[in-house]
């Protein structure tokens, strides 16, 4: 997985360009439609991939230069009705060389955007002025009807986001990941045109054509903006062009730097920094796992062997300020991310991976489905889904007890390791069962009970021997009364 720069990303997004209305008539449209964006791909998928080259202008359009660039308020797209979402386009730069193609599409004919140096009011000698008119663009960003923040980005690769219902962003979404775990084999397609159709006034549906070394697709992401945060349904046709060893689905990635319970990870003064905190996976029996991330001293990967899962996500648990003392970027309300099969996936695995991380800025966590089921050259891929970007603490919504936090530190003998969870939500009058399983190490005790003053709230004490370079994986789970109580949880230790 590479080293993504998320500053750079997020400072990307802040630069806003509103295209003038006047420039839309001067292209010509051309019928468009799924089908047809399908049978492109198709196409696309059969003949030899061609990388885009980078813009030669890109270059010269430092951080510094992308931000002195300024737009009018009222030459956002879309802009003319009350209470209307707009969209805004993103500038080539030294971060995003790779210039997209942007087209609007009204009752089934799509015309493309040109780009225009007098769209931005920025220094005269500012090189954002002096890319010429077929130079496309970086991406793109849909606009709230206030104007004081946006909802949705496409910017990069196949990369995208959305906040929190507290216009906070955090992790990402991509449309797909090829090799993601195999050491410098991963790849990146990228979309490459981009259809945008205004569907109401918090709500678009973005068409996407995919195209990379591996693999080429046709996406559409029917999007809306809501209380709870921003949804999308997802469909996808997807066409291989080589034999692929890990295909990734429905893939997200996030930050994990440190928290709670490796502290001395952390070089921060704050108590903890993470975009995200745990991998939720809902079985089609009921089963729902919940594995807490952690930053590894190695790259690691996780695997859950799963049927016809529910769902899976990369959750943002942790919502109180006080753990995190950030008043700037406030990762307390960073989103989390649940996606949700329409249809039934067959056999395969959720992957977590992750690598080392020293910093905020390296996302260092992607979770995925990979199919048992090895992709065919040739053969169409269908995928359908839904996205749903929350504050959500449990989207699986289950009503098992839920892992509210983790600790760790020193057990009781010398070469003891201690792992305490606390599971919130645990039915008044039941006792619950600390059932455990250990990999890689040796349980020397386990015991609970309830928290003192906190209602609900049940802690577990694992005391447990970890081999010294060995992995170690604390399967733990509540259980009491003939049923199980809380979720599954997953912990990797290592001695």
């Amino acid at each position: 997985m590479t080293h993504i720069n998320r500053r750079a990303m997020i400072a990307a997004t802040g630069a806003a360009l509103i295209l003038p209305h006047r420039l839309m008539a001067q292209a010509a449209s051309e019928p468009f439609s799924w089908e047809r964006l399908v049978a492109r791909a198709q196409r696309l998928a059969r003949a030899p991939f061609a990388e885009t080259p980078l813009h030669p202008g890109a270059q010269a359009i430092d951080y510094d230069a992308l931000h002195q660039a300024r737009f009018a308020d009222d030459r956002t797209i879309w802009g003319d009705l009350p209470g209307d979402t707009g969209v805004r386009l993103f500038p080539l730069s030294r971060t995003a060389a790779q210039p997209v193609q942007i087209a609007l599409v009204d009752k089934g004919r799509a015309t493309p955007l040109r780009y225009d140096p007098a769209m931005f009011d920025a220094p005269g000698d500012n090189p954002v002025k002096k890319l010429p008119a077929d130079a496309g663009f970086a991406g793109f960003r849909i606009m709230n009807a206030a104007r004081d923040g946006d909802w949705l980005s496409f910017l990069g690769a196949s990369y995208f986001r959305a906040p929190s219902p507290q216009k906070q962003f955090g992790l990402s979404a991509r449309a797909i990941a090829i090799n993601t775990s195999i050491a410098g084999k991963e790849e990146f397609p990228r979309f490459t045109h981009f259809w945008l159709e205004r569907t109401g006034t918090s709500s678009v549906t973005i068409h996407a054509l995919l195209d990379g070394a591996s693999i080429t697709g046709a996406f559409r992401f029917v999007s809306s903006l809501g209380n709870d945060g921003v949804r999308q349904d997802v469909t996808a046709a997807l066409f291989p062009r080589r034999a692929i060893p890990e295909l990734g689905l429905m893939p997200m990635t996030s930050m994990f730097w440190y928290d709670q319970a490796n502290r001395r990870q952390g070089t921060d003064w704050r108590p903890e920094i993470h975009d995200s905190d745990l991998l939720s996976i809902a079985s089609k029996d009921g089963t729902v796992h919940a594995r807490p991330l952690v930053n590894p001293a190695v790259p690691q990967v996780s695997a859950f062997a799963e049927r016809d899962p529910k769902g899976f996500g990369l959750l943002q648990r942790d919502r109180d300020f006080a753990h995190y003392q950030d008043d700037g970027v406030f990762y307390d309300r960073r989103p989390s991310l649940w996606a949700t099969p329409a249809r039934p996936l067959g056999a395969g695995q959720v992957r977590l991976y992750s690598f080392p991380t020293d910093s905020e800025y390296t996302d260092n966590v992607a979770a995925y489905w990979t199919p048992d089921a090895a992709p065919v050259p040739g053969r169409r891929i269908d995928l359908a889904y839904r996205l749903d970007w929350s504050a959500a603490q449990n989207p699986s919504g289950t009503a098992l007890a839920t892992v509210a936090n983790v600790w760790r530190g020193r057990g009781d003998r010398p070469d003891a390791q201690r792992l305490v969870v606390d599971f919130a939500g645990v039915l008044q009058g039941v006792r619950p069962d600390i059932w455990t399983d250990l990999s890689g190490g040796t349980l020397i005790k386990a015991a609970g009970y309830p928290v003192l003053g906190q209602r609900g709230l049940f802690r577990a004490v694992i005391d447990l021997e970890a081999k010294s370079g060995v992995p170690t994986e604390v399967r733990l789970q509540l259980r009491g009364d003939g049923r199980v109580l809380s979720e599954y949880v997953h912990y990797p230790i290592v001695g």
